[in-house]
């Protein structure tokens, strides 16, 4: 057991020691840090191109960054809509498609398409031109 306080003072103590030793190197640089601010301020013009060169080493690294960004792409999800009415099959895409065809519209602004299997129909709306097909 005392072996262990021993250890634990001393162990306070280096610490002790090393924050007082940092906080005096604290204190010495600041006024240094005061004292080289003067000069800078008497030679600002040169120091003025030296920042000019300075962004292009700056921008390089960017470039590197940008180029690593589209490795990172997500892949989106396969999303379909099945529409079975009577033993056939239709997706969504493919009623869109119809409503397009039977509209007549070449380039539509808006497609609204709806399905009521119990009437066996499709009523759309295309650029508000309305119309209806049957689902199967």
């Amino acid at each position: 057991m005392a072996d262990v306080k021993k250890t634990v003072d001393a162990a306070a103590e280096v610490k002790a020691t090393e924050k007082a030793a940092e906080k005096k190197v604290a204190e010495k640089k600041a006024p240094a840090a005061k004292k080289a601010a003067a000069p800078k301020k008497a030679a600002a013009k040169k120091p003025a191109a030296k920042k000019a060169a300075a962004p292009k080493k700056a921008a390089a690294p960017k470039k590197a960054a940008a180029a690593k960004k589209p490795a990172a792409k997500k892949t989106a999800a396969s999303e379909n809509v099945f529409v079975e009415y009577l033993g056939a099959q239709i997706t969504s895409a493919e009623l869109i498609a119809r409503a397009k065809k039977a509209s007549g519209v070449k380039a539509p602004k808006t497609v609204n398409v709806y399905v009521k299997p119990e009437e066996n129909k499709v009523y759309f709306v295309v650029d508000n031109k309305a119309g209806s097909f049957d689902l199967v």
